[in-house]
């Protein structure tokens, strides 16, 4: 009977031994928060030039052909007017591709400039002096420019005549006349949307550059000029002038701005 007991004693521990084998072994059971794992991409994003082009490939396509690199591509897509350059783009080629701004061809003559007059306003932040405009043009709160002058308001519209200055607001280029369209084209933030351009005349100045043109916007318009001029400082200076054909008897003095501006360096 020794023998008996001894022998089941012996398989009742070697069971034990098993199970703890058994329960080391098993993984645990589920406890149901497991969740997939998302299969990788097929596919790589799109290139900043497809993005800028506002085409974007299908999987399918992007994984049965590449995507070109910018250097092999040998056309790239026209930048859009209002939008960030991509990368690569220059300033002029952003004004090329804005159809608010003509091309200025040799067809645009010189502008007969007037004598200037005698009285002058100094910006030493810009570098330049300007004419000081005769009644009724006066002085008003210059913010965010240096130096502004203003027509009196009329009745029955918010446009009113104005003439300003200010270091040169955009990047310079590397000739005053591209510098000057691209300023030209910034006025357009300080005429009613959806304004467009016509030239009306261009012409070096002493270390710079004049613009006039014509600016429509619905049924009415504007004359401007800008004059772009180096006055020594870090950055060229600004003068612009603006009158709306409801002060057009004011015309005349945009003559006067641009023969007027002369460098303080």
């Amino acid at each position: 009977m020794r023998v008996v007991y001894r022998g089941l004693a012996v398989a009742v521990a070697a069971a034990a031994g098993v199970a703890v084998t058994l329960s080391v072994v098993l993984p645990p059971e589920p406890d149901g928060t497991a969740r997939p794992v998302a299969a990788p991409p097929t596919a790589a994003l799109p290139s900043a030039s497809a993005a800028a082009a506002g085409s974007v490939p299908s999987a399918a396509s992007a994984s049965a052909s590449p995507v070109p690199s910018a250097a092999s591509s040998s056309e790239r897509p026209t930048p859009t007017p209002g939008t960030s350059l991509a990368p690569g783009y220059t300033a002029m080629e952003a004004l090329y591709a804005d159809p608010r701004v003509p091309r200025l061809t040799g067809k645009v003559r010189r502008m007969s400039l007037p004598a200037p007059g005698k009285r002058f306003i100094r910006d030493t932040r810009s570098g330049i002096a300007v004419p000081r405009l005769s009644r009724p043009w006066k002085a008003y709160g210059a913010a965010p420019f240096s130096t502004k002058q203003v027509l009196p308001p009329r009745r029955g519209t918010k446009l009113r005549g104005m003439f300003v200055t200010a270091p040169l607001p955009i990047m310079e280029q590397k000739s005053p006349r591209d510098t000057a369209l691209l300023a030209a084209r910034w006025t357009l933030n300080h005429h009613p949307q959806g304004s467009r351009i016509t030239w009306l005349s261009s012409q070096p100045v002493a270390h710079g550059w004049a613009l006039s043109y014509r600016v429509t916007y619905g049924g009415h318009s504007s004359r401007a000029a800008v004059v772009i001029m180096d006055g020594g400082m870090a950055k060229p200076g600004l003068a612009f002038i603006t009158v709306p054909d409801s002060q057009r008897k004011y015309w005349r003095d945009i003559g006067r701005v641009a023969a007027g501006v002369r460098g303080l360096g």
